[in-house]
């Protein structure tokens, strides 16, 4: 059975999650996705350049990611619901952890907006949140279908030899996936279509705005 954590404790964890999001320094709890066949291959710098501008997007997405399920665990009004998303936010911890390595293997860093990320997206999952737990799930979902489809579109343009970077995403697209199948068995709706074009623009303005800075 899980220990109570003290409501001084868990401020202070939540806390340390939203530094270590924005500023780096996020620990996984698994191990980077190992790589299969030639992991030693040289990238030519466009290519570098462009790897690390869709693992830097990927990175914002994780960002995004933590402050959305940070505000709606905080309005939950389930304990299940929150023990989901907080399972799910570990794992998405593992996603910002390996983003981070492999920035800073190809040399590049983290989107300098990080701030603006985290603090819109908190605001959001808020306002999902506070729609009530079906509503919450729901924005769960939908962003984790978008999310997938944004990765699936990563490992279509990812330079065929770096299989690093690659292992990478196919481990966070599976992940996605399972998270967004999860909240739906656990009563999350189905947004209206509205909503998820709004979502589909904003996401759009990140990816190409992160993909560069």
């Amino acid at each position: 059975m899980k220990a109570k954590r003290s409501l001084q404790d868990g401020l202070i964890l939540e806390f340390d999650t939203a530094l270590r999001s924005i500023f780096g320094g996020a620990n996984a709890h698994r191990s980077i996705p190992e790589v299969v066949g030639n992991s030693g291959a040289v990238l030519d710098a466009r290519e570098r350049e462009h790897a690390a501008g869709l693992m830097r997007v990927n990175h914002v997405g994780e960002v995004c990611a933590q402050a959305l399920y940070q505000a709606q665990k905080l309005v939950a009004r389930n304990a299940e619901i929150q023990d989901m998303l907080e399972h799910s936010a570990r794992e998405e911890m593992d996603h910002l952890a390996w983003c981070e390595t492999r920035l800073q293997e190809l040399g590049s860093h983290t989107s300098y907006l990080n701030p603006i990320w985290y603090a819109g997206s908190f605001a959001i999952g808020l306002a999902a949140g506070l729609a009530g737990d079906k509503w919450s799930l729901g924005f769960v979902a939908e962003t984790e279908k978008q999310v997938e489809l944004h990765l699936s579109s990563h490992l279509n343009t990812l330079p065929a030899e770096d299989q690093r970077s690659r292992a990478i995403v196919d481990q966070m697209r599976m992940d996605e996936i399972e998270h967004g199948q999860e909240a739906i068995q656990a009563g999350g709706t189905i947004l209206p279509t509205v909503l998820k074009r709004v979502m589909g623009t904003l996401s759009k303005v990140m990816t190409s705005t992160a993909y560069k800075i």
